[in-house]
């Protein structure tokens, strides 16, 4: 593999978006930082029981490495839990010291990495990079402070998102990014209302589907499973089950703390939901 670069950072304004349309280099600036989303425990709260689970579905990856490098998070519909799934399961890959991961936004309908983790939605990001094959596409990746995490965001929602999905410039960025990285986690558009994963299928190993427990309707699920290759569904991640996360949290906050830290900790912590994942 090759060391990934740093990557400049692209920023937004026209004249630059056009550079990168004619195949130049985005023009780099400082990035002004936000808070990264409480949810994204694994980055923000890793000693936490809900970022456990993360490690969890880390450990099934990095089982089966060289097998399934690529891996997309998607779900049924909307509002499923995908992206703060996507982020989290990067971001557990991305605490071993050896392990490169990069972290792709390819929702290019509805993006929302870049906002969870704090970066902000101005960059061309993998809009950019596909549309400026001349570039490599490193310059449009961004390293998340504080983490070994490398994110590519989507950049500014296209006109036409599902032209910019079908583009040969893609594929190729998901196979150099394969090239680079130890692991590739693509946060990709629900499978019901659009057809992007279709398309994207060709340059993924694996898919997880992400389900809300207790809430998606079962034929949405069914309905959403039928149009993933049974041969690259890897599992099903049921989010938000905060019944089991209840059942378990007790234990695993207790052991190797004393009284008094466990109830302090427990007066602290706020309210999150879990992920458990059922993969093959």
């Amino acid at each position: 593999m090759h060391e990934a670069g740093a990557g400049a950072d692209p920023a937004a304004e026209p004249g630059q978006l056009e550079s990168a349309a004619r195949g130049e280099p985005p023009a780099a600036r400082a990035i002004d930082w936000r808070p990264i989303d409480g949810r994204l425990v694994s980055l923000v709260a890793p000693a936490t029981f809900e970022a456990e689970q993360y490690r969890s579905l880390r450990h099934v990856l990095e089982s089966r490495r060289g097998e399934m490098d690529v891996i997309a998070v998607t779900s049924a519909v909307p509002k499923e839990g995908k992206t703060t799934t996507a982020i989290n399961l990067a971001g557990a890959l991305a605490q071993d010291v050896t392990a490169r991961i990069l972290l792709v936004d390819a929702d290019l309908h509805m993006p929302s990495v870049a906002r969870l983790v704090g970066l902000g939605d101005s960059s061309p990001g993998l809009t950019g990079a596909v549309r400026s094959p001349a570039v490599d596409f490193e310059e449009f990746v961004k390293r998340l402070p504080g983490s070994r995490l490398a994110v590519l965001p989507a950049g500014p929602p296209p006109e036409d998102p599902h032209e910019v999905v079908r583009s040969p410039r893609l594929a190729e960025v998901i196979d150099e990014a394969r090239q680079r990285y130890d692991s590739v986690v693509v946060d990709t558009p629900p499978l019901v209302p659009v057809s992007d994963n279709r398309v994207l299928a060709g340059c993924i190993d694996a898919f997880l589907v992400v389900v809300a427990a207790h809430r998606t309707p079962r034929r949405l699920v069914e309905e959403g499973l039928r149009l993933v290759d049974p041969a690259k569904l890897l599992g099903i991640v049921f989010n938000q089950d905060a019944r089991m996360s209840s059942e378990y949290r007790g234990y695993y906050g207790r052991y190797g703390r004393t009284r008094d830290e466990v109830r302090a900790e427990s007066a602290q912590r706020p309210a999150r939901t879990k992920a458990v994942a059922a993969c093959r």
